[in-house]
């Protein structure tokens, strides 16, 4: 009984699941059908409204040079830019490469400077400082390592000037700066294409949900003076203000052609320690704003909340339930090799063949969708629709997640069970 009620679990969980990814993918492919074929131009915009742009850095030597370059030299009017360098506790020469950009013929003239910071805080500390300098009418703000393209910023100000009153924030995409440095690096810039193209694009466009990243993207200065600034410790900035911009019933816009290309980690020690942090940082988040499910908060950080509850929460204890439904079966398979009167702990009886098939048909799907996702993504961004830049997601992390059913089915097929009823696959 214990068992078959764990399997049922699962089920559900896997429908959910199922339902959040079609919608999703519903949502994506609706919009890229009315903008995949827009003329992009970039006509001159009704206003320039002045941008404070920051960027924190910490131990940024090797890469802080092109960024601020970058960033100097976009497609916006100079007199309108402001740019804060800082060097956050940092052990190397990232304050002197700075101040050596700043002071090249190019660029001794701009409004610019470097402010080398010592304290806690993290990230958001270092932004709450930048704020309490910035003259500009909005944040605007770049990671060390994130090279906008030339007309980033242009793109979020187009954005934002739609609805300047209700449109506080607007982000755009982020693309991986060195994408085709090893298999690694191939598998984060397809899981960064996946995200961006499908799921940022489906929620903005169907529920007007935005999700600010954690560099390129513009911020109204007098709306993060009003809630007192980004909150210092938070390990996921970026999403904490999210929520916090939607609780006021403020929109956060999608910049979908404003690009910046981003450094991505290279060693699986670097990747294992970036997205640690992450985690923690959004189910921080999640526990901090999980009382909004239940309160008489705006319906879009209700629906984040619900979001980020499954994602973190729900969907993680379900995949961990799975593969301990799936361990325990191959385990029993194993010993039955030697022990036929042992049978699998997860499974139905023959009157429940119709659900272990229901289960295997959800399988199915998982792949189908797994594998739209990536290659609607793929097909949305210019140079990545190609067998090299599908591959890692569809032989890779697929073939990871969908082998367990079909190491189980096969040993079925060759009778190693017994029996010939159905199996349901974990």
């Amino acid at each position: 009984m214990i068992s078959e009620t764990l399997l049922i679990v699962s089920l559900v969980s896997i429908w959910m699941s199922l339902l959040m990814s079609t919608l999703t993918l519903t949502g994506a492919t609706h919009f890229w059908l009315r903008h995949a074929t827009k003329l992009v131009t970039t006509e001159p915009l009704p206003a320039y409204p002045k941008i404070t742009i920051v960027v924190p850095a910490h131990n940024e030597e090797l890469v802080i040079a092109k960024t601020t370059r970058a960033i100097l030299d976009m497609n916006y009017p100079a007199s309108k830019v402001e740019l804060i360098l800082i060097a956050d506790n940092c052990t190397d020469h990232t304050a002197d490469v700075m101040r050596a950009i700043l002071n090249s013929r190019a660029y001794r003239f701009r409004n610019a400077r470097v402010m080398e910071r010592r304290g806690g805080g993290g990230k958001a500390g270092a932004l709450n400082d930048a704020l309490k300098m910035a003259t500009g009418d909005y944040i605007g703000v770049y990671d060390a390592d994130a090279m906008p393209e030339e007309n980033a910023l242009y793109f979020l100000v187009k954005e934002t000037l739609k609805d300047p009153d209700q449109r506080v924030a607007v982000f755009g995409r982020n693309k991986t700066r060195n994408a085709k440095q090893n298999f690694l690096t191939k598998c984060i810039n397809q899981e960064i294409v996946v995200t961006q193209r499908i799921q940022h694009c489906a929620i903005w466009h169907m529920f007007k949900i935005g999700r600010i990243p954690g560099t390129n993207f513009i911020i109204r200065r007098d709306f993060v003076e009003s809630i007192g600034g980004w909150r210092d410790g938070a390990l996921t900035e970026d999403t904490d203000i999210s929520f916090t911009i939607m609780q006021s019933g403020k929109l956060i816009a999608l910049a979908y052609n404003s690009e910046a290309f981003q450094q991505e980690p290279e060693t699986l020690h670097d990747y294992y320690f970036q997205r640690l942090r992450w985690a923690k940082g959004n189910y921080q988040v999640v526990v901090h704003n999980f009382r909004h499910l239940f309160d008489h908060s705006n319906w879009r950080v209700k629906l984040e909340t619900f979001y980020y509850s499954c994602t973190f929460f729900w969907f993680n204890a379900a995949i961990i339930l799975s593969d301990a439904i799936f361990l325990a079966n191959v385990v029993a398979l194993g010993v039955h090799l030697f022990n036929p009167s042992v049978s699998l702990p997860f499974t139905f009886g023959e009157g429940n063949i119709l659900i272990a098939q229901l289960l295997l048909f959800n399988w199915l799907l998982m792949i189908i969708l797994y594998a739209l996702q990536i290659s609607i993504a793929m097909a949305t961004q210019i140079g990545q629709a190609t067998t090299s830049d599908d591959q890692p997601g569809l032989d890779g992390a697929g073939g990871l997640l969908y082998l367990q059913p079909a190491v189980y089915h096969h040993l079925r097929a060759r009778g190693l069970l017994g029996d010939r009823r159905w199996p349901l696959p974990p």
